[in-house]
């Protein structure tokens, strides 16, 4: 971390810290940020939302939240949604990882070195955000659209094709319930593999359709593209915020 943003200093560049996950590091780039230095920085779901406790978990269910970085104490939580907050962190990502536990996480039953480093989640982000960020009063509507689409696009240099909804911008669009309340469940997800990192966690709010340049690719929760819907973009220069 402090070796990154020297680098950024001497550079006068941009510096993305990914998946940052504990209040001592975001206040490294606070810091940063304070003296001008270009830092930014995100953080995942798993960090705002499990802890340290969920590595107690009877059995080997702990090997569920084998990840890099692991998961922290419950304490950092709140400087993390503070600086979602503030604009100290400017991006959620997931690090979406889809290990299953039967053949794959289970290889480290003897040897922890073994398993697979990860966990799933890309499917749960925007509900799971929008609950305990937007419904929890921990940020506003806007902030929440800006942290899960458009500030991504502006880093990422794809803006203003994605990100936003304009003439001449791709029309990626969802329609998301803000009052209907659903259950994260395996049982429910269509990511493949076997476990949700938040089985049984009630949240208010669901992804009903998603539209890709225009194209309906969920609908009502059911997946409806097909293979080679999908279009490379070669991104372009970061648009720092």
């Amino acid at each position: 971390m402090h070796r990154a943003i020297a680098i950024a200093e001497m550079a006068e560049s941009p510096v993305y810290i990914v998946h940052l996950s504990c209040a001592d590091a975001l206040n490294q780039v606070r810091q940063a940020r304070d003296r001008g230095i270009p830092a930014f920085a995100e953080t995942c779901p798993q960090y705002l939302f499990l802890s340290l406790d969920n590595y107690d978990e009877p059995g080997f269910e702990g090997a569920k939240y084998v990840m890099t970085p692991p998961l922290r104490d419950k304490s950092n939580q709140a400087e993390l949604w503070k600086g979602l907050k503030m604009d100290d962190l400017q991006v959620i990502s997931t690090d979406h990882c889809p290990f299953c536990m039967k053949e794959q996480k289970e290889l480290g039953r003897d040897d922890f070195s073994k398993i697979p480093n990860g966990a799933p989640g890309v499917e749960n982000r925007v509900p799971l955000i929008y609950n305990g960020g937007v419904v929890e009063n921990r940020i506003s509507l806007n902030r929440f659209v800006e942290l899960t689409s458009t500030a991504a696009a502006k880093m990422f240099g794809l803006f203003p094709k994605k990100g936003t909804i304009a003439i001449g911008s791709d029309a990626d669009i969802v329609i998301f319930d803000p009052e209907k309340v659903q259950t994260l469940s395996v049982k429910t997800s269509h990511m493949n593999v076997d476990y949700n990192t938040y089985e049984g966690k009630k949240i208010k709010g669901v992804v009903e359709t998603v539209l890709s340049r225009g194209r309906v690719v969920i609908e009502n929760g059911e997946y409806k593209g097909k293979p080679g819907d999908g279009q490379f973009l070669k991104r372009g220069t970061c648009l720092t915020m």
